[in-house]
């Protein structure tokens, strides 16, 4: 990282009832992306949202989520 940008390691992702993975969002610290998977979580979809670490998806470099 180098002066002046800013690392955003940790994904939101959903998932739909079709099984399509969706990035909803990017976060600095898993703490943040937690907060926000799970409010997203609260509101009773039946939608899944999990927190991931970018490259530690199912081995793609994308995680092989759309956007």
């Amino acid at each position: 990282m180098t002066e002046g940008t800013v690392s955003l390691p940790w994904l939101v992702i959903r998932q739909d009832d079709n099984g399509n993975r969706y990035r909803v969002g990017r976060y600095a610290t898993r703490a943040e992306a937690q907060k926000i998977a799970d409010s997203l979580d609260d509101r009773g979809h039946k939608q899944l949202y999990w927190v991931e670490r970018v490259g530690h998806g199912n081995g793609n470099r994308d995680g092989g989520i759309r956007n």
